[in-house]
């Protein structure tokens, strides 16, 4: 089943019905890059990315974070250090609005 990303869809199946591959979850927006933080909840991984800003009084750069809650279908195995692709979504739950769509590479 296409989701509309050029992504390949996971050898394992799942009957989880917020599975963008095997359920009836409808991916929209963005999609973002980023390392699985935490894998300490279920069906939820934190995904971090880290982007520069620049700060124009000290002419330099400054790292920031943000830490994005993902929903993590059962046929994903993730783990933490993994490289993922993450896709917007409809709110699934209070803090929820993103999928993971894809796993991109191990531990750095």
């Amino acid at each position: 089943m296409a989701i509309g990303l050029n992504v390949e869809e996971p050898e394992e199946a799942c009957s989880d019905e917020n599975c963008p591959f095997h359920g009836s979850l409808a991916v929209r927006g963005q999609t973002i890059e980023g390392t699985v933080a935490s894998t300490d909840m279920d069906k939820t991984v934190v995904v971090e990315r880290e982007y520069d800003v620049r700060v124009p009084k000290y002419d330099r750069y400054m790292k920031r974070r943000s830490r994005i809650p993902a929903h993590a279908p059962p046929c994903m195995d993730l783990e933490e250090g993994d490289t993922v692709r993450i896709a917007e979504t409809r709110p699934l739950s209070k803090t929820k609005a993103h999928v993971v769509v894809e796993t991109l590479g191990g531990e750095e």
